[in-house]
């Protein structure tokens, strides 16, 4: 079983739980409502959530404020005391073995990101994992935690220093054994507007646009579905070419109620697109000229069939 799996012992609770420090100032945003900025029209929270879905409970140090989906919200005492007190505030909430740890601005985490995390902790034995970003710096906000560890060393901050206000996360990642994965891309955070700008001109590129659309129209959208694009793609080809260019988003809007009428999911959308595009094959080769065929490639043998 890896960390990201239900367990199948129902006692034995959830397998990891998610701590989101959302609750900073922005200062170098100039104050700005940095977990709410959008990119790729999503707020920057809503995508660090996303991330993370299967958590057992997933936990957002902040004010509450509208989410994409339910979380548990949590505010360390006296707000704005820092990323150890909201941490700590926000553990106190879980009761998984594994922790995520991630700050709410982080516009490039993905759930295999935060699998891979929870793998490398699970099978190594160090207190925790965190990602580096392009300098070699450590990422203690994009990190899993074995719940213990985190649980040990803050309660020995608290003993020494009173409480945890003030202090800075270092205090508590330099008493951590951790392990170290390097990737410049999911831990990039957005600390500016340089880096919003940044994060908004790479989602809009080729090789990441669509992905990033069809992301953000699930969460507008409330649809949790995971289809094959490619074939949605193909059917919209198809039928533009050998029918007309409207039929394109037409089919594919028909396609997607003949899936929900069939009770939704994957394989209904997989299904009813077969259907499609066997329909759209036999149109062209009918405006060709060509032999109609059935959808497996036999001759068709209907009566009027010719």
């Amino acid at each position: 079983m890896t960390p990201y799996e239900p367990s199948r012992d129902p006692g034995a609770g959830p397998v990891y739980d998610v701590v989101v420090l959302a609750g900073g100032a922005a200062r170098r945003l100039g104050g700005a409502d940095k977990p709410g900025v959008r990119v790729g029209g999503r707020a920057l929270l809503d995508r660090v959530l996303a991330a993370c879905a299967d958590a057992g409970t997933t936990v957002v140090v902040a004010d509450p404020r509208p989410t994409a989906r339910p979380v548990t919200w949590a505010r360390e005492d006296p707000p704005g005391g820092g990323p150890l007190a909201a941490l700590d505030a926000g553990l106190r909430h879980t009761t998984a073995r594994y922790v995520l740890v991630l700050s709410a601005d982080l516009p490039f985490l993905q759930e295999g990101t935060a699998r891979l995390l929870l793998t490398v902790l699970r099978t190594g034995g160090a207190g925790g994992v965190l990602l580096t970003d392009a300098d070699g710096r450590d990422q203690p906000l994009v990190a899993a935690y074995r719940s213990t560890s985190l649980r040990h060393e803050l309660a020995a901050l608290t003993k020494e220093h009173g409480a945890l206000t003030g202090l800075p996360l270092r205090r508590l990642t330099a008493a951590l054994d951790l392990t170290r994965v390097p990737d410049p891309v999911a831990s990039f955070d957005c600390d500016t507007w340089d880096d919003i700008a940044t994060a908004r001109a790479r989602i809009r590129e080729h090789g990441h646009v669509l992905d990033e659309w069809i992301s953000a129209v699930k969460d507008e959208l409330g649809i949790d579905l995971d289809v094959d694009t490619g074939v949605l793609l193909d059917l919209a080809r198809d039928a533009a070419h050998g029918v007309a260019r409207p039929a394109a988003p037409l089919t594919t809007f028909l396609v997607g109620y003949a899936a929900a009428r069939a009770g939704g999911g994957s394989e209904a959308v997989a299904e009813a697109s077969r259907k499609a595009v066997a329909l759209a094959l036999r149109w062209a080769d009918e405006a060709d000229g060509e032999p109609a065929a059935t959808p497996d490639g036999g001759p068709d043998t209907r009566p009027d069939a010719g």
